[in-house]
């Protein structure tokens, strides 16, 4: 599969999309604090202090970033207390990152964007493994049994390819999580094995995307085939949506990434993670 600018630009704005969609569930907790303007063809959101929503998304494919925008963004963020957090495309416009280094902003590591064509009638059937599995859709019921596999799923990560540089507490997770949740189009999946709960994962959907969000299995149900699991669920539902292309997001040479590839996943294109420490 053969990434240009325009997928890329489709991608990015599904993404931003997504984070807009969240800070507005976010405002309504939280009030005024929050916010989520458009910049250059992407998204500055702030949620609450230590949010993963808490970055810029999407620059560089709605045209040239002036410096009196990004200013005025960066004093909103100082405003609280918080560092500007950029993912920038390596397809989008590179005198935006020519930019960001001039304003200050350190290069903390990428994130690899994977994608797959959904075609229904491609999808292969669920493999021996994977039907051992048992995925369901989570309900708002069982939110905080969801949120509790996920977290810990995430608090012990395997230690294949390159760690990221965040972390972040149960609290604000649950917090974001439970913001994205009430977005249209977002839906939780959990899996289970020998009766116990063994992994979690997210799916968001819109303007025919599919973003694969937020999957965790426990430490001791890994390697029993519960992502292959929780792939092949989230691409057969999405398919059913009418989305006609995946996509996830990974660490570099991670875990997650060679599950995706095993998938039938292709490297899209990268993001440069910059930030520009709070003062």
């Amino acid at each position: 599969m053969f990434a240009g600018v325009d997928l890329a630009r489709r991608i990015e704005a599904g993404t931003c999309k997504l984070h807009e969609e969240s800070a507005r569930q976010a405002a309504r907790r939280l009030g005024q604090c929050v916010f989520a303007r458009p910049l250059a063809g992407g998204v500055a959101v702030y949620a609450e202090p230590g949010s993963p929503l808490n970055k810029i998304a999407g620059l560089g494919f709605g045209g040239a970033l002036g410096e009196t925008e990004i200013g005025e963004i960066e004093q909103a963020y100082a405003q609280r207390g918080c560092a500007v957090q950029v993912e920038l495309s390596s397809l989008g416009d590179p005198a935006i990152g020519a930019m960001l280094s001039r304003r200050g902003y350190v290069l903390m590591g990428h994130e690899h964007v994977l994608g797959l064509p959904l075609r229904p009638e491609e999808l292969k059937p669920r493999s021996p493994v994977a039907r051992e599995i048992e995925v369901t859709l989570s309900d708002k019921h069982d939110f905080e049994k969801w949120l509790d596999v996920v977290v810990s799923g995430f608090a012990s990560p395997d230690d294949q390819g390159i760690a990221s540089h965040e972390s972040f507490p149960r609290d604000v997770i649950r917090n974001c999580m439970a913001d994205m949740c009430a977005v249209p189009g977002f839906a939780r999946y959990m899996a289970g094995l020998g009766g116990e709960p063994a992994g979690g994962a997210s799916l968001y959907t819109g303007a025919g995307i599919a973003q694969l969000c937020g999957a965790a299995t426990l430490p001791q149900h890994r390697r029993k085939g519960v992502q292959t699991a929780l792939f092949e669920t989230r691409l057969c539902d999405a398919a059913a949506t009418g989305c006609d292309l995946a996509v996830i997001t990974t660490m570099p040479g991670s875990k997650s990434q060679e599950n995706a590839q095993r998938r039938g996943f292709a490297l899209l294109y990268s993001r440069a993670v910059m930030v520009k420490p709070a003062e």
